[in-house]
Parts: structure tokens; C-alpha cells; sequence
């Protein structure tokens, strides 16, 4: 691990503060405690100002998430429940559908001539969907979201994100008007991405490849998300640091190849990595990996070494900034202990693997997907009840092909502008490579053993965590 700063302590202090909004959530003149704890550590003795930092920051974060818990916990429309009436919503998602009905997520704009600002999710019978961005009126119900069954509590999950209501929708109508701003900008480089990303396929291939490009599984058929799910797999289907790592590589290769400087290749990295984030949507996976990528270009055009451990903190604030709540997440939390046992546990498991016969790539493998399995499965069990016993075989067999799939994905979305032909030609390659990650996510997942569920799930994560510890002990 990289050498103890202070900016660590203070960052990690914010988040840590930002944690404590969740336990307890400040109340009354929370500014004047604050600046009196900032006069206070200006007044320390220079060894001591760290630490009196450190306090403040951490006053500052657990300050500003109350402030954001007690916004998102705010709901107008909770006194209108089991009340209909009509009401105009900007769509915010794209449509799930289930078994019975679809659902979405949208913004309620005015409910019953009222003017409001609430994220709701609509119940819309199956069917044709209003599109991501559309301004739609409605006629619907206002409902509790359900109660909690199956071992899922709906009801918390929403109420995480700021929703507390359902619309249960009965008639809706496309006023024609979109939303502007950044987020009609995402949906427009969404709506494009998925067209070019993959011209000319369809069916399975072609939701494979957008769910790894996009991190949406919706167009995935229910055997084959379990196929992914069972043999550890289902991590491609979330936006991850490689897909930002390839976009920004490629932008700079790009920029290098047609004679750009340096500083401006770096500059063009950063707008299309927020692009790609504004494309895919705020995912605490991409969060993460757009902070560290630009964090990469950034300390570049500053002339400033890059600190791992610094980015991951500094990721872990934005995201906690924006929602404490998303500490609960199961993104969250399965994102961020892959990276942590990335950074500790990837280079002594190499040490390890330095004696047997293994091509220097498949040992990377190995000791990634090792690594990042261990770490998991104790959220997987605490998050699923079920953790996937044979991942690194599988990551094994699909790490080769992904990079390919999702250059040849960025490169067809590239192209299909100035190219067609060309575009469509990379496209059909494409989907090679996405049905033999298919076809290696369902034979791992059919072989016996691949996923264990309940008891058996929780004693392979308390094997996980024995693993760990032994392992630290072995390392120190």
C-alpha cells in the first residue's frame, strides 16, 4: 500500500463522515458547530492540525449527508396515496418489463395540477414503453411500493434511491417534448450507442454486447442472465474500469495516430469519458472507474503522480456525496472490494503463480478474478444468498474476448457515422466474440457446483473470509 498522506486521511475522513449521516443525522445549527471546529483546529499546534483537519472534514460530510438523507427522504406525494389523478412525468429509464407488467423510473413534474419535483417508478401494463427522456401525461394511481417477499424488500430498495411511491399507470400519451440539459444529452448518446454499437445484429448477440457496453441486461433473456449468474460472470453486464480504461485508451491512441498533442489527446480522454458516464447512466461502478480515469488524465496535465488509494477514496465520497444510501447498494459494495483486493491481494497471488507453467496473461487472470472472488462472496451471500463457486474458471475462458468485444464495440460506434459498410462488417465480427462469452457462461454455469445457495452459499463466504485473513496474516 502506498504511503500514508494527508490528503487520505482527509478524504477518507469525508467519507467517513458521510457514513455517519446514515447511523445518526445531524440536527439544528449544524453550520455554526462546524465553523466553531474549524476555529478551533486552526488553533492547534502544527502536529495536531491533521488530525483537527481531519475532524472538520469529517463534520462537513456527516453536515452535508444529513442534508441529502433528508432530501431524499422528502415525499410529497406520500399524502396522495391510493388517490388517482393525472399527472405529467419525465421518464428517466429505459423500460423493465416482468412477468405481469413493465416498470420505470421518472420524475414527477405536476400531479393533479400541482407542480412537484419527486422520482416516482411507473407500473405500466406490458406493451409498447414511453422512450428514456420522453415528457408523457398520464393518468394513474398513487401505491406503496410492495412489501417485501421473496427476500426482496422492494419497498427499502426504492425508498434508497428516493422513491417512495408507485404510479400504477392506467393511460399515458407522448407529449412529444423530450428533457434538455445533461441528462437529455445522455439519452441521446445512449439512444446512439445502442444503435451504433452493434448495426446490423440482433437477438441474443446483440443484447449481450449492450449489456456490456451499456451495463443493461433488459434485452437478456431470463436463462441466460442466470447462465451469467451461476458461473460468475454477471460482472460484464455492470460498466466496470475496463470499458473506461479501453474508451479512454482508444481516445488517446486515436489522438496519438492523427498527430494530436498530448495535452489535448488527455482533454479529449476526460469529455469522452463523461460522455461514456452520461451515456451508461450513474452506476457506482463507472462512477468509480470515470473518477480514476480522469484522475489519470488529470494528474497527467498537472504534472501530478497518480495515487491509487487517493481516487478510490476520492470515488467512494462522490458517490456517498451524491446518495449515503448507496453504502446499502450491492454495486457499491461488490465494486469497490474488487478493487480494494485488486490493489492488495493481485501481487502477491502473482509471486505465488510465478512458479507454475501459466502464460504470464492467464496468471494475471487467475490472480484477478482469485482475488476479486474472494472478496465478493461474502456481499453475494449478504446480498443474494448465493455465491458462484467455479468464477475464476470462467473468467478465464471469457477475459481474452473481452477486450476485443468492447474495442470492436467502440470502434463500430465510431464508424458507423463515416462508414456503414465498414461498421456493420466489425459488428458481425462482434458478435462472434459475444456468443463465446455466452457460450462459455452457460457450460460453466451447467456444471454441477457452480453456484451454492443459502447455508452452503454462507459457509463458502466464511471459507472466503478464513482465506483472507490467512492469507493477510501469511502476507505480513
Amino acid at each position: 500500500m502506498s504511503r500514508l498522506l494527508p490528503a487520505h486521511v482527509l478524504v477518507a475522513a469525508t467519507a467517513a463522515g458521510l457514513v455517519a449521516s446514515l447511523a445518526v443525522r445531524p440536527r439544528g445549527p449544524g453550520a455554526i458547530g462546524l465553523l466553531a471546529a474549524a476555529a478551533v483546529a486552526l488553533l492547534l499546534p502544527p502536529g495536531a492540525r491533521l488530525a483537527g483537519a481531519a475532524v472538520v472534514f469529517a463534520l462537513l460530510g456527516w453536515w452535508w449527508g444529513g442534508l441529502r438523507l433528508d432530501a431524499l427522504d422528502r415525499s410529497p406525494l406520500a399524502a396522495e396515496v391510493d388517490r388517482a389523478g393525472r399527472a405529467l412525468v419525465e421518464v428517466t429509464s429505459e423500460a423493465r418489463a416482468g412477468r405481469f407488467d413493465q416498470r420505470q423510473q421518472g420524475r414527477v413534474v405536476v400531479f393533479a395540477g400541482r407542480r412537484l419535483d419527486e422520482r416516482v417508478q411507473l407500473q405500466l401494463p406490458l406493451g409498447r414503453a414511453p422512450p428514456q427522456g420522453a415528457l408523457i401525461d398520464l393518468l394513474a394511481v398513487v401505491r406503496l411500493p410492495r412489501e417485501p417477499s421473496g427476500g426482496f424488500d422492494e419497498r427499502t430498495w426504492l425508498r434508497r434511491q428516493g422513491i417512495h411511491v408507485v404510479l400504477r399507470v392506467d393511460d399515458w400519451k407522448d407529449t412529444g417534448r423530450r428533457r434538455g440539459g445533461l441528462a437529455g444529452a445522455g439519452d441521446r448518446l445512449r439512444a446512439w450507442l445502442r444503435a451504433a454499437c452493434a448495426p446490423g445484429l440482433a437477438g441474443e448477440r446483440r443484447a449481450v454486447l449492450e449489456g456490456i457496453v451499456l451495463g443493461d441486461d433488459g434485452g437478456l433473456s431470463p436463462g441466460l442472465k442466470l447462465a451469467f449468474r451461476r458461473s460468475g460472470l454477471y460482472h460484464l453486464l455492470a460498466v466496470s474500469g475496463q470499458n473506461v480504461v479501453l474508451l479512454a485508451g482508444g481516445v488517446l491512441l486515436l489522438a496519438w495516430g492523427l498527430g494530436v498533442p498530448r495535452t489535448w489527446a488527455h482533454v479529449a480522454a476526460l469529455v469522452a469519458i463523461a460522455a461514456y458516464v452520461l451515456a451508461v447512466g450513474p452506476q457506482p461502478s463507472v462512477i468509480r472507474a470515470a473518477v480514476a480515469g480522469g484522475a489519470t488524465s488529470v494528474a497527467w496535465l498537472v504534472a501530478r503522480e497518480r495515487d491509487p488509494w487517493h481516487v478510490l477514496l476520492l470515488a467512494a465520497v462522490v458517490l456517498l456525496a451524491w446518495n449515503p444510501y448507496t453504502l446499502a447498494d450491492a454495486g457499491f459494495q461488490l465494486s469497490f472490494a474488487a478493487v480494494v483486493a485488486i490493489f492488495l491481494a493481485v501481487r502477491p497471488l502473482l509471486r505465488v503463480l510465478e512458479g507454475y507453467p501459466l502464460p504470464p496473461s492467464v496468471a494475471a487472470t487467475v490472480a484477478v478474478s482469485t482475488a476479486c472472488g474472494v472478496a465478493t462472496a461474502p456481499v453475494l451471500w449478504l446480498q443474494f444468498g448465493a455465491v458462484p463457486l467455479l468464477g475464476v474458471l470462467a473468467n478465464a475462458l471469457v477475459e481474452p474476448a473481452v477486450a476485443p468485444l468492447l474495442g470492436l464495440s467502440f470502434a463500430t460506434a465510431a464508424l458507423d457515422p463515416v462508414s456503414p459498410s465498414v461498421s456493420a462488417a466489425l459488428a458481425w465480427l462482434d458478435g462472434w466474440v459475444a456468443a463465446y462469452v455466452v457460450v462459455c457462461a452457460r457450460a460453466v454455469s451447467a456444471l454441477p457446483g457452480a453456484q451454492v445457495h443459502g447455508a452452503a452459499a454462507g459457509i463458502a463466504a466464511l471459507a472466503c473470509v478464513a482465506l483472507a485473513a490467512l492469507a493477510a496474516r501469511r502476507l505480513r
